[in-house]
């Protein structure tokens, strides 16, 4: 089965290539020509990540997974949420994203947080969601070089490292994603 993977970041593309594995093949939106920059105009992640999917289907034809994603902080009512990529103003200068997040958080007790994904699926015109989130606890500084966004600063729930220190197998066993992506490949082997 032939699907485009909606999305340019490349972290996430190998991150989701490695979670789906080799049964299917993955499609980027360079690969099926779309360089257009596909705006998230919704206001959730379930309404962002179908905005994306449907658009490719409906452009290309060609079936797709897309996803939304980010970190919902308890301190900051569930910010920076689905603006997490741009929270800092900038689109992906994750850097400056962190940094805003730590000087909201700085004299915050509860730094509990989680990361949540939704996956939209459209097949063949049909659209079915998958959602995975991990809870945690956001660090008091950044620390790790593995992984991207705010994985320097999320710490999962039951371990004492962030997500960057964590190396991919690890993180993928965990992740927000790696839960929805199972839902999605257990719905995928029943679609084949």
């Amino acid at each position: 089965m032939e699907i485009c993977l909606a999305s340019n970041n490349q972290h996430k593309i190998e991150e989701l290539k490695q979670l789906l594995g080799n049964e299917f093949i993955f499609k980027t939106l360079s690969d099926i020509g779309c360089f257009e920059d596909i705006e998230e105009t919704g206001i959730t992640f379930e309404e962002n990540s179908k905005i994306k999917s449907d658009f490719v289907f409906e452009k290309f034809g060609i079936n797709c997974i897309s996803d939304d994603s980010g970190l919902e902080i308890d301190a900051l009512e569930g910010r920076p949420g689905v603006f997490s990529a741009r929270y800092s103003g900038v689109h992906g200068n994750h850097e400056a994203n962190i940094a805003k997040v730590l000087t909201e958080m700085k004299n915050l007790e509860n730094r509990s947080a989680r990361f949540r994904t939704v996956i939209s699926l459209n097949l063949d015109g049909e659209t079915t969601q998958f959602e995975g989130s991990v809870e945690g606890k956001i660090n008091y500084e950044p620390i790790g070089t593995d992984g991207f966004g705010y994985d320097p600063i999320f710490i999962p729930q039951g371990f004492d490292t962030t997500f960057a220190q964590m190396n991919s197998i690890q993180k993928n066993q965990i992740s927000h994603r790696a839960v929805a992506i199972k839902k999605l490949v257990a719905y995928l082997k029943q679609k084949k």
